[in-house]
């Protein structure tokens, strides 16, 4: 199977940034998002979610632990010229240390089944929010393993049940944790994935 990095040139295929886009239109649309946030999209591959959401919002950081998705995220941004986005390469489950945290909101589309510990994960996201910065997660509800190759690698988790990761998201400390469909990805079969939002308390 290919790594991340080897698929990093192909990865923006149109179904990829059709999805991308519907979510950012949901986010958009609905005000999740506050217009000017600082941002960072974490597990961000080629910046598809982020991109999308660009002209929305200030500083944009596209983190993620593959350099050559990261290249391609720079090619994208220069071709764009977007001065306020930059890449990082990021391990989630490490911290944020290096990342230049706090943000106003975190983003990430169809990362955390990539992760081994979820509530890892979550709390890491928890610790590069601001007070009052808000979630934005959008993964697979639960399927029956049918969604990826059998040969793929990195997939830890098939989908999330929706209750079992809102108590993890508050456990790890996150308030006013909801969830809603956001897209159905039709591929031999109908996997809907589900957008997380949540938001760090005031502290």
């Amino acid at each position: 199977m290919a790594t991340f990095d080897e698929r990093a040139a192909t990865w923006d295929t149109p179904d990829r940034v059709e999805r991308a886009r519907a979510i950012a239109e949901l986010i958009r649309g609905q005000g999740l998002l506050p217009r000017g946030a600082r941002t960072i999209e974490v597990g961000a591959g080629t910046g598809l979610l982020g991109l999308a959401l660009a002209d929305h919002l200030g500083e944009l950081v596209l983190a993620d632990s593959s350099v050559g998705m990261l290249e391609t995220a720079d090619r994208k941004i220069a071709e764009r010229g977007l001065d306020h986005v930059r890449t990082q390469r990021f391990d989630v489950v490490d911290g944020s240390s290096a990342i230049g945290a706090p943000f106003d909101a975190v983003l990430s589309l169809l990362m955390l089944h990539h992760v081994e510990d979820t509530a890892a994960a979550l709390g890491a996201m928890h610790r590069l929010l601001a007070p009052g910065g808000i979630l934005l997660a959008a993964d697979l509800d639960t399927e029956d393993g049918s969604f990826h190759d059998p040969s793929a690698e990195g997939i830890h988790h098939h989908g999330f049940d929706r209750a079992a990761l809102g108590a993890l998201a508050r456990d790890v400390g996150f308030e006013d944790v909801a969830f809603q469909t956001a897209f159905v990805i039709r591929d031999g079969g109908e996997y809907p994935l589900f957008l997380l939002a949540a938001r760090r308390g005031g502290d």
